[in-house]
């Protein structure tokens, strides 16, 4: 497994995409539309299809997700307790703990995995993924809801597990487990329609995200957003990556784990920040700035892997 065959390709497509924009190929309009195919049909078909196919009983480790799981849960705690001694408007507090533990699944890690770790690899990461996300979706909304100066009392947690639950890549991974479980035979259409629709996953995510880059915000926010990024690039994985050796879990087993655990901060944390009340200029800036480094952090983390 050659890592730099796998990371350089991976961002030299989230480059183009970048470039391609700054080029006026991509509309705003365009990209709206390109990111809802992704993140509702290309995705949740390669999710489907790879964990559909799979043994569960040889692809599931149950302490490498729960490592996982206790190493989102310590950053999130480490960024909440030091937003508390940095000076930043609220809102900022909210969304730079949210950036420093919520990762780009869907999109990066999944690139990562499936070109460094193969078909297999992809699978296990895609079933930790599933529960990861339910993880992250319910600490942000209380992140932000907490932090936001819109709010006006606690979060309800039954309509933060609904949403949750409704998020496609969550779906897609629990369907596949059930077909999986079950030994449900796809029908040959069913099963070559996934594969074109997959196709296309990867491919358009990167440009998606390269396009989506943006490093006007960053400067007046530079110590900060850096705070953020370390605690998301080199924190969060480096606690995962100890946990798993002083476990002794198997690099095939744990790898999976810590390609989530290093995955830049997600483009939902934007977005979050714009729907529940937090600093939306702060997680543009976050975005930018650790998906870039993590084409660096990703080849240290899947060395010493």
């Amino acid at each position: 497994m050659n890592i730099v065959s796998t990371i350089v390709p991976v961002f030299v497509i989230i480059f183009l995409g970048l470039y391609a924009k700054r080029r006026g190929f991509f509309s705003p309009d365009f990209l709206n539309q390109a990111n809802r195919l992704v993140y509702y049909i290309a995705i949740p078909a390669m999710i489907f299809s790879s964990i559909a196919k799979a043994s569960l009983k040889t692809e599931v480790h149950l302490s490498v997700i729960l490592i996982t799981f206790f190493a989102l849960t310590a950053v999130a705690a480490a960024a909440f307790g030091l937003a508390r001694v940095l000076n930043m408007p609220r809102p900022s507090k909210g969304s730079f703990i949210h950036c420093a533990f919520h990762g780009n699944l869907g999109y990066i890690a999944f690139a990562v995995a499936f070109y460094y770790l193969g078909n297999q690899g992809f699978v296990k990461t895609a079933i930790i993924s599933g529960f990861v996300m339910i993880l992250q979706n319910v600490l942000a909304v209380f992140v932000l809801q907490f932090h936001s100066e819109k709010n006006e009392g606690s979060p309800k947690l039954r309509d933060t597990l609904k949403k949750t639950m409704a998020n496609p890549v969550i779906l897609s991974a629990l369907a596949g487990i059930l077909v999986s479980f079950f030994s449900i035979p796809l029908p040959e259409i069913v099963d070559r329609s996934l594969d074109i629709l997959k196709g296309m996953a990867l491919p358009l995510a990167l440009l998606i995200i390269g396009a989506s880059l943006s490093f006007e915000s960053l400067k007046p926010r530079l110590m900060n957003v850096g705070i953020a990024v370390f605690l998301k690039l080199i924190i969060a994985p480096a606690i995962g990556f100890f946990l798993f050796r002083i476990f002794s879990i198997q690099p095939e087993h744990y790898l999976p784990g810590l390609i989530v655990l290093a995955s830049p901060t997600a483009t939902l944390t934007y977005i979050m920040a714009k729907e529940i009340g937090g600093d939306p200029d702060f997680a543009v800036a976050a975005i930018s700035i650790c998906t870039l480094l993590s084409s660096v952090t990703y080849g240290f983390w899947l060395t010493l892997g």
